[in-house]
């Protein structure tokens, strides 16, 4: 352990190049989270939308992940980590850009194929990104060095939230007006308000697609290092040697798991506020909130990270799954502002779980570790699929958050918070599972020692 505590985290060759890539941590974390409270926005926008419908922005988001994951693996197989950088960006800037037409036509489905395109890119930056940050430094730090890349990511996501609320929710005119002035309007002035509205909602990712290109000229002018990897196996043979790897394969299930967690975690906020708003008389503003719950989330990386110089990060993603688990029944159980603090304080505890599980997962991989990197990624597919699912659940009674009241006084906006206690239970069990693992293999290596 001493000798953990004396090798380097990032190791003193690769420290631009570390500074550089972070920065993709923070620049996909910005597209997250701007993207987040799109799902209340365009309900409020086209009130035509079920909730299950508009939830359909996230799946449009996150399914680019799934799509995408495995051609970028395959694509830097080939070429390089920095060529897949420059195509994600290039995606990236492609998808925000696309936003302009959408507006243009007033396409809902425009909308989200505009939304599915900047993850493909995503989904390019974060197989590249992640692998490429476990290999610069001592593979003893790897899952500490990527805990402290990914520290970054949420100062992204409360940039993201920030252009949110104060460039679109706030100017959006449709917020303006109860559900009956709405319906009121005529026709014409709906049609206006609906073209004011999704100008202003395209206007950020806009603005978001011209900084995406700076990074972009950035990154072609920086020399990246040439990973050190061990012979080329064929994918067929990746492949294999994946499949046989429990650790992996649980740790692909765990990440789904996780992901879900955190969109919906996040995504639903604006309801559960909304409801609470509506039930108590209250002003709140949700974009607040979810912004401590960011704030959150990055002490927590921050604290969780520190940890893992004396901790076994196993042990660690248990115990914060518990934790997790645990506010989230309060989020479901409790009512007004306590479901509401507890449903702040999951993001602590959610704070180190991607980049923990992907350390867990990949580690002591060789060559197969870029097709391994598309499997985590793919995982990112729980955040398109629950935040649907949840949808659904709010759905159940009606167009409203708390039509019918579960077992008599649980609104079905705070019941729907079901799915995320569950998934954080799946994380839960899976750093049980790999640290009672790695405490075996700790008493195979001293018993082969004193041999």
């Amino acid at each position: 352990m001493n000798l953990s505590k004396k090798i380097p985290v990032v190791s003193k060759e690769f420290v631009f190049q570390f500074i550089i890539i972070t920065i993709l941590f923070a620049l996909w974390g910005i597209a997250n989270d701007l993207t987040t409270p799109m799902v209340s926005t365009f309900k409020k926008v086209m009130p035509e939308l079920s909730n299950t419908q508009a939830s359909l922005v996230q799946f449009a988001f996150y399914f680019g992940y799934f799509f995408m994951a495995l051609p970028a693996a395959l694509f830097i197989r080939k070429y390089s980590y920095k060529s897949g950088i420059i195509l994600g960006l290039l995606l990236y800037a492609t998808g925000a850009f696309l936003f302009y037409p959408a507006a243009h036509y007033q396409s809902y489905t425009f909308f989200l194929v505009s939304l599915w395109v900047i993850t493909c890119g995503l989904a390019f930056l974060e197989t590249t990104s992640n692998p490429l940050i476990l290999f610069l430094g001592n593979k003893e730090t790897a899952t500490q060095r990527l805990n402290l890349a990914q520290a970054f990511n949420p100062i992204g996501a409360i940039t993201g939230l920030v252009m949110a609320q104060f460039l679109v929710i706030k100017e959006i005119k449709s917020d303006d007006y109860s559900q009956e002035a709405y319906k009121a309007l005529t026709s014409n002035e709906l049609a206006s308000i609906r073209e004011n509205d999704l100008d202003i909602i395209s206007i950020p990712y806009i603005g978001l697609g011209i900084f995406v290109l700076v990074i972009l000229i950035i990154i072609i002018l920086t020399k990246m290092p040439k990973t050190a990897q061990e012979e080329k196996m064929s994918v067929s043979e990746s492949f294999k040697k994946l499949f046989a790897n429990k650790n992996y394969k649980h740790g692909v299930i765990a990440q789904a798991f996780y992901v879900g967690a955190q969109i919906m975690c996040w995504t639903f906020i604006f309801q559960y506020v909304d409801n609470i708003n509506k039930a108590f008389g209250l002003d709140l503003t949700a974009t607040y909130y979810n912004i401590a719950a960011m704030i959150l989330f990055l002490l927590g990386r921050w604290i969780g990270t520190g940890l893992m110089k004396t901790i076994n990060p196993s042990k660690i993603l248990m115990v914060f799954g518990i934790g997790g688990v645990i506010f989230a029944a309060g989020a479901i159980v409790l009512q007004g502002m306590p479901g509401l603090i507890s449903l702040v304080c999951i993001s602590i505890f959610m704070s180190i779980m991607f980049p923990t599980i992907y350390g867990i997962a990949l580690k002591d991989m060789g060559d197969e570790a870029k097709i391994g990197s598309a499997g985590l990624v793919m995982a990112i597919v729980g955040g398109a699929l629950m935040p649907v699912m949840q949808g659904s659940i709010l759905d159940l009674g009606g167009s409203g958050f708390a039509d019918i009241q579960l077992f008599g006084f649980i609104p079905e906006v705070n019941f729907s918070f079901i799915l995320s206690l569950i998934c954080l239970a799946v994380v839960a069990y899976y750093g049980y599972s790999t640290f009672k693992a790695s405490k075996k293999i700790k008493v195979l290596d001293v018993a082969d020692a004193i041999v």
